[in-house]
């Protein structure tokens, strides 16, 4: 049985498959009977993996309703394309009937002599709530906050107040959440659409709201805001300015794109690669070598010292040339436990999954499973080397011992740095695999021919 969701992908590219072959052919009547059953995002999908030539025909075939949502799920290279090709009034259009929310985060992505056209032309309305979303801080609740509420006063009876949702509805974002505020606009309590349906009529807010609200301020950031919906389970969580004054909502669907965005960015950093939010496939080549390029010369310059350290070590080596052999598994081995402590404790500081069990219970847990592990390969590794090197035990031990002492390192360097880099207020995932795998291999070297002179006399 095909599971639901590879029917689904097969059915998304069936879609643009035919859409493609439909456009080429000039059967735009059918491309529309195509597109009607098919949900706005996938569409967006389609439109996007059409060549750039067919990708306004497409998006034209659609009704001014449809064509407002599609565009909001299309990638900013798609839409700056799309803006670029059509009239100016076909522009407006679309973008004035955007969610602000949506509006501000393609305007980030815009060039600034767009942004001011656009924003000088929307509706007043439109052009003022967007422009609220634009003066906040980049990543802060601010920014990706909508504006598009439900706002009640306290005395509103329940009957006034299921009216005032008749008249509103069409007109906001947010309807399961009712947002109860004061004279002065201050945020009081929470009423949910069942609690309201569920009352009396002739009940007021105040009797049935809830006064114990989780917020956020607007300088928030947007991480901080994704974990606190997660926590709680809500669907949609109010935001408040320093004078707690209700001033937007974060949807849920806002918070994973969040997600998302964050989870590139710490997956980038993790693979020691600049990133600054764009698509990395579609950044031009010479951008792509320039972010990379940085980690890889800091870590080209660490494995020197890993060279000097060898080159150092030229009268042992030449005494017992088979340790050589042995230098690649050890260091190989040193970085890939430590890859895995960082990765592992990284995503616990950012899911906050060892929140309450502090930085040495963590390091020392690692710790213990480094030990584990290093007796578990050491012995392996000793047996191996005695085996390869035809009975020499003095070389076999050397490089099973040094492998678990290089896997105990490993696991305390990579369980630790990111508590460190934390404290000092940098990104946890800086401390990325590839830095903790070049640290370990020049002390893992270091370890591994004291050991040999130790147990070989030399």
């Amino acid at each position: 049985m095909i599971p639901n969701g590879t029917k689904h992908n097969e059915l998304r590219q069936l879609v643009r498959s035919q859409l493609e072959l439909l456009l080429d052919s000039g059967n735009l009547k059918g491309a529309k009977s195509l597109l009607i059953p098919v949900q706005p995002v996938d569409i967006a999908e389609a439109i996007e993996g059409l060549p750039e030539s067919n990708q306004l025909i497409a998006f034209r075939l659609l009704s001014k309703a449809e064509a407002i949502e599609v565009y909001e799920y299309l990638n900013t290279d798609v839409q700056q394309a799309l803006i670029q090709e059509f009239k100016r009034q076909e522009v407006l259009d679309v973008v004035d009937k955007m969610s602000p929310d949506d509006r501000a985060r393609m305007f980030d992505e815009l060039p600034a002599k767009v942004v001011r056209r656009l924003l000088s032309q929307l509706s007043p309305k439109e052009r003022q709530a967007t422009a609220i979303l634009l003066g906040y801080g980049e990543d802060t609740a601010g920014r990706i906050m909508t504006p598009e509420y439900i706002s009640l006063k306290e005395n509103l009876t329940v009957s006034q107040t299921l009216e005032r949702i008749r008249n509103l509805a069409n007109a906001s974002e947010i309807v399961y959440y009712l947002y109860v505020t004061n004279n002065s606009r201050q945020l009081k309590g929470i009423v949910s659409l069942r609690d309201l349906v569920l009352a009396a009529m002739d009940t007021t807010l105040t009797e049935i709201m809830t006064r114990d609200v989780v917020f956020v301020h607007t300088d928030t950031d947007q991480e901080e805001v994704a974990r606190t919906i997660q926590r709680y389970d809500i669907l949609a969580l109010p935001v408040v300015d320093s004078e707690e004054r209700l001033v937007g909502v974060v949807t849920v669907d806002d918070v994973i794109d969040v997600i998302e965005q964050e989870a590139t960015e710490d997956i980038y950093a993790l693979g020691g690669v600049q990133s600054d939010g764009d698509n990395y496939f579609q950044t031009n080549l010479l951008t792509v070598a320039r972010r990379r390029v940085v980690w890889l010369f800091i870590l080209l310059l660490t494995n020197t010292v890993t060279g000097t350290i060898i080159n150092s070590q030229e009268d042992l080596l030449k005494q017992v040339v088979s340790l050589v052999a042995f230098i690649p598994l050890l260091t190989g081995t040193g970085g890939n436990v430590g890859a895995q402590s960082s990765t592992v404790v990284i995503r616990g500081l950012n899911t906050e999954e060892i929140k309450n069990m502090g930085a040495g219970k963590v390091v020392f847990r690692e710790a213990a499973a480094g030990i584990l592990l290093g007796l578990i390969l050491g012995t392996m590794a000793t047996i191996w080397a005695y085996f390869l090197l035809k009975g020499n035990l003095a070389v076999a031990l050397s490089v099973g011992i040094s492998l678990v002492a290089i896997a105990l390192l490993a696991s305390v360097a990579g369980s630790a740095l990111p508590f460190l880099f934390r404290s000092l207020g940098l990104d946890p995932a800086l401390m990325s695999a590839p830095f903790i795998t070049t640290a370990v291999d020049v002390l893992g070297v270091l370890i591994y021919f004291y050991i040999a002179r130790t147990i070989l006399g030399l």
